[in-house]
């Protein structure tokens, strides 16, 4: 298992945005990009992704964090290269490192 810490902004065109419909936007953007990241074991798995505190909605910011389990290995570079690619307008993966 490999963790990367993703440093990420929220801009204005997605401030009116909630925090569930931000982690859906990565999620998608997570398969899109077919980035292996691990699952939870059980009935209904899910994406192992831990996500710092939420935002109020109409908040805009340049400095949020989120943390991906990776399932495998993957350089933090090509990972935040292949997330840009696939996130809306407005997202946007700043840094991207190993934990």
């Amino acid at each position: 298992m490999q963790r990367i810490k993703l440093k990420y902004t929220k801009g204005e065109e997605v401030k009116f945005i909630s925090h569930r419909d931000l982690m859906r936007a990565v999620q998608r953007a997570v398969r899109r990009a077919d980035i292996p990241i691990a699952y939870s074991q059980g009935f209904n798995p899910h994406m192992k992704i831990s996500w710092g505190n939420a935002l109020k909605v109409g908040a805009t910011s340049d400095g949020e964090f989120a943390e991906l389990q990776i399932d495998g290995w993957v350089k933090p570079q090509e990972l935040m290269d292949k997330l840009n690619r696939q996130l809306p307008k407005g997202l946007a993966i700043l840094e991207a490192n190993l934990v």
